[in-house]
């Protein structure tokens, strides 16, 4: 089972914390990595892509030329595929790229994801993290006494004081529990979890 330090904001040590094997400890499968933050980014684009039919484009009510006697194809509407300013066919249309992984593959690189940050020794366990007023620089503060570059924190719960205050940092994405997800913590080199984040993320994964 892994065993971690806990600190203050100003990285004195004020005890230890035994992580979960289950969620802290477990096997790194990478390949789920692969499908997981596939299915993350399949959900986040728009598709609002969209191109005009035939049926769509402006004008085209008119014949181009009589039907016979000019030795070229018939046509009968200039709205067609084939000529400038008409339709597009096969064209993209709106639609959802969203597409379906299964829970327990999500939790599986969740876990995976977090045991890779704790076997590298990324992993830094607050007590909390509270600030007494939205200010960059305390939390600038902060990175700096840990020497952290980048940084994703997970709370146990939202605190607009603490995410205001890192929103303009660049490298810096502070989230709840619940928005805990493959994506971000492998695009950080370092993770951050108060204590009661990590007992959240237990109960989360284990159940």
């Amino acid at each position: 089972m892994p065993k971690v330090d806990i600190f203050n904001t100003d990285k004195k040590k004020v005890g230890e914390i035994d992580l979960a094997d289950a969620v802290f400890g477990t096997e790194v499968k990478e390949h789920l990595f692969y499908a997981a933050v596939r299915y993350q980014m399949a959900a986040r684009r728009a598709g609002t892509h969209q191109t005009k039919g035939r049926t769509q484009v402006s004008g085209g009510g008119k014949k181009p030329y009589r039907q016979k006697g000019t030795g070229r194809a018939r046509q009968g509407t200039r709205r067609a595929v084939q000529f400038r300013g008409g339709g597009v066919v096969h064209g993209p249309h709106n639609r959802s790229h969203a597409h379906d992984l299964p829970k327990k593959v999500r939790r599986a690189a969740l876990k995976s994801a977090l045991s890779r940050r704790t076997e590298e020794n990324a992993l830094t366990v607050f007590e909390a993290f509270e600030l007494s007023e939205i200010k960059t620089r305390s939390f600038v503060d902060v990175m700096k006494k840990f020497e952290f570059e980048d940084l994703l924190l997970v709370l146990s719960e939202k605190d607009e004081t603490v995410i205001k205050s890192a929103r303009n940092i660049s490298g810096v994405k502070v989230l709840p529990v619940e928005g805990l997800n493959v994506y971000d913590v492998l695009d950080h080199k370092n993770l951050a979890m108060t204590s009661a984040a990590v007992e959240a993320v237990v109960a989360r994964l284990e159940a």
